[in-house]
């Protein structure tokens, strides 16, 4: 075998979703971040269209990114459905993290690759980011709201029309014990046909 299959098990199944309110203010530096990203670029994509698209927040930026999803939140939430604490939510995790990477999907301009194709292989990026991180003991949290997925933040993005953005996806070294685990047993989930 030419890789540890009981290792790939095991970091597979150490991956978790860790909160930005759970990190610590450690910076995450740029190298692993280039890591983490090159290692997304390498899901699997049909027709070889690589429609990932990332735009990374360190710094000072992510406070411009914490002002720009609390403007969308309040200007696309009716008031009888504005919840200042999802609002406290959506604007501090940015600054509770090192990075922070929009994902954005780029369809294929000829269109020969259909688009739920396309948001299955970011989807897969997305989990060859996790992972990654995972391996480096980083916290990561994929955030799919209304703010990180609508047209503003396609525009934002500076993505087209036929665009989309594809959410947050918040990094940051965990500041608690790495959690726990539990999956449903294999034979709740599985049918097999012979």
């Amino acid at each position: 075998m030419k890789f540890s299959v009981s290792e790939i098990s095991d970091l597979i199944r150490y991956r978790r979703t860790i909160y930005p309110k759970d990190y610590t203010d450690r910076a995450v530096h740029r190298e692993i971040v280039e890591r983490i990203l090159t290692n997304g670029t390498w899901a699997p994509t049909h027709g070889m269209t690589q429609p990932w698209r990332f735009t990374v927040y360190t710094g000072e930026a992510r406070q411009r990114l914490s002002d720009f999803l609390g403007e969308v939140y309040r200007s696309t939430t009716p008031p009888e459905k504005f919840m200042p604490r999802k609002f406290e939510t959506i604007t501090q995790r940015p600054l509770q993290s090192s990075v922070v990477i929009a994902i954005g999907l780029v369809r294929d301009p000829n269109g020969k690759i259909n688009e739920r194709d396309e948001l299955l292989a970011v989807a897969c990026a997305v989990q060859n980011m996790h992972l990654t991180c995972a391996a480096y003991g980083l916290g990561a949290f994929w955030a799919t709201g209304g703010p990180m997925t609508g047209p503003a933040m396609r525009d934002h993005l500076g993505l087209g029309p036929n665009d989309q953005a594809m959410g947050l996806f918040y990094i940051g070294y965990p500041a608690i014990e790495w959690p726990k685990g539990y999956r449903k047993p294999l034979d709740q989930l599985v049918t097999w046909e012979e």
